[in-house]
């Protein structure tokens, strides 16, 4: 073998890490961002199919949002979740700083808002239930609006769950000391997840209330 094979093997061992860090990202990374570009992928395959059926219903027929929906609760919603994900931020940063207090704090007021958010979120369904909106239709027009929009909703709100349920375990490690300036890769998984249900509730905030 060469030195200049030897060499080009050398750097590209170096930029693999030894097959145990991928282009220097751990495993547990390269893994969440392989979930959350899947899941990319189901909530748009939902979004599309509530735009392909809206689409092909008969004009006039879907129903107008301002009528079902109580928008300001709804902005309220997002608003809470997007203070969640700054807050989350503040939790990932107190940490790399070694402020273990901080770290505690901030992932306390995340989980607080995803509580919030799924509260509030639990109040417009059964509103809307209450109302006669169901998965085989609802009262305002086009029966495709009733399940798509529990459909999308609700999936992101199991994926809400998940998330709270993950910072609450992070935060009980967290509390018992875990996590350093050295090691907070937890933290820093959590969040990435938190951002990525954030900016997805953003699109359907957008998309299933707005548009």
């Amino acid at each position: 073998m060469t030195d200049a094979s030897t060499a080009k093997d050398r750097v590209v061992e170096s930029e693999w890490g030894g097959g145990r860090s991928p282009l220097n990202v751990s495993w547990n990374k390269l893994m969440m961002w392989l979930f959350l570009i899947s899941d990319a992928l189901t909530f748009g395959g939902l979004l599309g199919g509530y735009a392909m059926l809206r689409m092909a219903s008969p004009p006039g027929s879907w129903p107008n949002q301002s009528e079902v929906f109580t928008i300001s609760l709804v902005a309220v919603m997002t608003f809470i979740l997007i203070c969640s994900s700054v807050s989350m931020v503040k939790a990932l940063s107190a940490i790399r700083h070694g402020n273990r207090s901080g770290l505690r704090n901030f992932l306390a007021l995340t989980i607080l808002g995803g509580l919030a958010f799924l509260g509030m979120q639990a109040y417009e369904w059964t509103k809307l239930i209450t109302e006669g909106m169901s998965l085989r239709g609802n009262p305002w027009g086009a029966a495709a609006f009733g399940p798509t929009f529990f459909t999308t909703t609700g999936f992101h709100g199991l994926h809400v769950t998940g998330g709270v349920i993950l910072l609450s375990i992070v935060l009980i490690k967290g509390l018992r000391g875990r996590y350093s300036v050295e090691r907070n890769e937890g933290v820093e998984l959590v969040g990435l997840y938190w951002h990525f249900v954030d900016l997805v509730w953003i699109l359907i905030f957008t998309f299933l209330y707005l548009l």
